[in-house]
């Protein structure tokens, strides 16, 4: 593909041999004559120079002492991802239905939907235009799944699972799936039924084997654009707004309210009730305790979760606890030996 091609598609300037051909794309480091690559930092821009890359794209600022092949972009990563799309394009699915699915009667599907082998579709349910289930996916009665969304082998959905467009879920996910809701009665467990409902919103990700619980009532809702890791749990009744990132390993408790643009990290945990306002940030391995809230904008690490700027105080604090305990304890024995000369007689 042309350097031309590529930056007419992006919307882009280019500057150089606007006929070079690419092949592909690649890391910055690892690209040759025949890859596009980015640079996305100033320590790339300083490297840019020895790179073997046929083309580059940078940012509108970079100098280009070098005329080398470069297209120019404000968001450098951004068009690269998009980039790397016209090399890599979704493959087409073929269109209908495989003949060992197995569909409700009264079941809608779009005739530009793309229905794997083994795939089980409940009665009432629809499914929206250009959308691809893979092998093995279940849907349960009265679901509705929008247009374009991409769903991968063995996912779940249980009944009344509501889902927008362009969602994608990833392998062995489960929506739907009854709350960790328990009353005590007389010594024993009863469930508290789990009546509601889950709403995903448009253009929502979910990663491989993540699992998003029906509300008890009400509904557990995922907001538009929000991409959620591989391995994440979202407990009943939960609210998850719009275009937040939840990383691996995290798991929410029941009734906890994330609000846009919020970032939780790796392996957090997240009491009941607990609510993240937006754009907060909560760091890897972090504990957010039962109704904690997290304040709009602040970065919080550590368990229980506190302001960063006391985090990394207090990790200061504990580096220098081996030294303290060595200054003690020469003290101590200074001490010792200065009340061993005050009990001593004269002679």
């Amino acid at each position: 593909m042309e350097v031309r091609r590529i930056a007419e598609s992006l919307g882009l300037t280019f500057e150089g041999d606007g006929e070079r051909a690419l092949e592909g794309v690649a890391e910055f480091d690892a690209a040759g004559v025949s890859d596009l690559a980015f640079v996305g930092n100033r320590k790339a821009a300083e490297q840019a120079p020895a790179s073997a890359a046929g083309c580059l794209i940078v940012p509108i600022e970079y100098p280009n002492a070098e005329q080398r092949t470069v297209i120019r972009s404000r968001h450098p990563r951004t068009d690269f991802a998009r980039a790397i799309r016209l090399f890599h394009p979704v493959p087409r699915r073929l269109e209908g239905i495989h003949p060992t699915a197995k569909v409700a009667y009264d079941a809608i599907v779009a005739e530009s939907a793309s229905i794997s082998a083994d795939v089980v579709i409940g009665s009432g349910c629809v499914v929206g235009e250009g959308t691809y289930l893979a092998p093995g996916v279940v849907v349960g009665d009265f679901v509705r799944i929008g247009s374009g969304c991409t769903i991968h082998p063995n996912v779940t959905i249980y009944d009344e699972v509501e889902i927008g467009d362009r969602v994608v879920l990833h392998a062995g996910c489960v929506l739907g799936a009854d709350g960790f809701g328990y009353v005590m009665n007389e010594g024993h467990y009863e469930q508290f039924p789990q009546v509601g409902r889950v709403v995903i919103e448009d253009d929502v990700e979910l990663g491989v084997n993540t699992t998003v619980d029906r509300a008890a009532l009400g509904v557990t809702l995922i907001g538009e654009g929000t991409k959620i890791d591989n391995l994440v749990h979202i407990g009943h009744n939960c609210r998850i707004g719009r275009h937040v990132v939840i990383v691996a390993q995290t798991g929410l408790s029941g009734g906890v309210t994330v609000e846009d643009y919020a970032v939780i990290g790796g392996q957090v945990g997240i009491g009941d009730k607990a609510r993240i306002e937006s754009r907060a940030t909560v760091g890897s391995g972090s504990g957010i305790l039962t109704s904690k809230i997290v304040r709009s904008g602040e970065v919080v690490w550590g368990t229980p979760a506190r302001p960063l700027k006391e985090y990394l105080v207090q990790l200061a604090n504990l580096a220098k606890i081996g030294k303290m305990r060595e200054q003690i304890a020469s003290l101590r024995e200074k001490v010792e030996k200065l009340e061993g000369r005050q009990q001593t007689p004269p002679s």
